[in-house]
């Protein structure tokens, strides 16, 4: 043992070693002491910070969920009640109907399907008319006489769709929010020819203000010389002959880019180009002019046509679940879709934030 110490070469530690030891202790021990002794509240950098009420959008929280801010949708849910009633009928109820329900109409404030028998399952209201494609605008007509009767003080809006139209009552309650239902005005995809002023798609729905379905039951629907008194008829066509004669406007939905919220084909058919073929109806039917591509449609959009069951459940999944990670979506209320002035918004926005804010307290 001796000689082997006696052997051993010792080498001195360099001065630098104990210099970066000192200096690793100092800068935690000022890190805690700045923690301690600190104003900022960090707080403000969690995902889950108790002044926002945040929503998972996923059934199981994982690494990928995404937390959504929902409380100005469901403030303007509260604000702007929207009736929804469907057309449909026998052969469709379990087919098509049954899926509304299951997906997007599950977001309307009132959701009621016409039809002319009895489904407990969805309900249906029975209206008294002959099922068939010809009596398309008798069924409109008593659907519309119905709401009135029971429901015409409990929505703002009433919009009518069919069971194979998907809607987004989110962004419907967005453009509608600029308008006021006491306001003779409705809104969908217009075409132009049939009527003076154009006259909004059956397909992808219509929306009425509350003075417009009561200008409608009350002055146009008795009256033979302002509104047809026979069942046949493209029902459409026929209540924007009806809503024009009593001062009704065909108002225009499109958003601040010109662009469709309102789709009366499939969403495809739209953002590929040369889907739509240069004869088809659709072209000398447009109200506005259209771009068949990507720029045709809004960031805001309300329906599509000719959606099939499958597709509804896609939809739903694509719209309220899928988020690209890193995107965030500014909830303002933006004077997008109206022309009205910043300061007019401003002051909604403001209104909408107050109630928030009293709730909460």
């Amino acid at each position: 043992m001796t000689i082997a110490l006696r052997n051993r070469v010792f080498k001195p530690t360099p001065p630098v070693f104990y210099f970066l030891i000192g200096l690793g202790v100092g800068l935690s021990i000022g890190i805690l002491l700045f923690l301690q002794f600190s104003d900022i509240d960090f707080s403000i950098f969690s995902l889950r910070s108790s002044e926002v009420n945040y929503e998972i959008t996923g059934h199981n929280e994982s690494d990928h969920d995404i937390f959504v801010n929902s409380t100005v949708a469901r403030e303007l849910q509260n604000e702007i009640k929207i009736l929804c009633w469907i057309m449909t009928g026998p052969k469709t109820h379990q087919t098509k109907a049954k899926h509304v329900k299951a997906t997007w109409g599950k977001k309307c404030n009132i959701l009621l399907f016409m039809s002319t028998k009895e489904d407990p399952s969805l309900p249906t209201v029975v209206l008294p008319v002959i099922e068939n494609r010809d009596n398309l605008w008798g069924k409109t007509k008593e659907a519309f006489k119905y709401v009135y009767k029971h429901y015409f003080d409990q929505a703002d809006w009433f919009y009518k769709a069919d069971d194979d139209t998907y809607a987004i009552p989110e962004n419907m309650r967005y453009m509608l929010y600029f308008h006021n239902n006491s306001e003779p005005i409705y809104f969908g995809f217009r075409f132009k020819p049939i009527v003076k002023q154009g006259y909004m798609s059956g397909g992808s729905g219509y929306v009425l203000s509350k003075e417009a379905l009561k200008r409608f039951i009350t002055d146009s629907l008795p009256d033979p010389k302002k509104c047809k008194q026979q069942n046949t008829g493209a029902e459409d066509a026929e209540m924007g002959r009806c809503l024009e004669s009593v001062g009704v406007k065909a108002g225009d939905s499109r958003d601040k880019q010109g662009r469709s919220t309102f789709l009366p084909l499939y969403v495809t058919s739209f953002l590929i180009p040369g889907q739509i073929p240069k004869d088809m109806w659709f072209w000398s039917y447009t109200y506005y002019p259209f771009h068949n591509d990507m720029n045709c449609c809004s960031d805001n959009l309300i329906s599509i046509h000719y959606v099939n069951p499958n597709d509804m459940y896609l939809l739903e999944y694509l719209i309220y679940h899928v988020k690209p990670f890193g995107f965030s979506y500014n909830n303002t209320l933006a004077a997008a879709l109206s022309n009205i002035s910043v300061k007019t918004e401003q002051n909604k926005l403001k209104n909408i934030t107050t109630t928030i804010s009293k709730r909460d307290d």
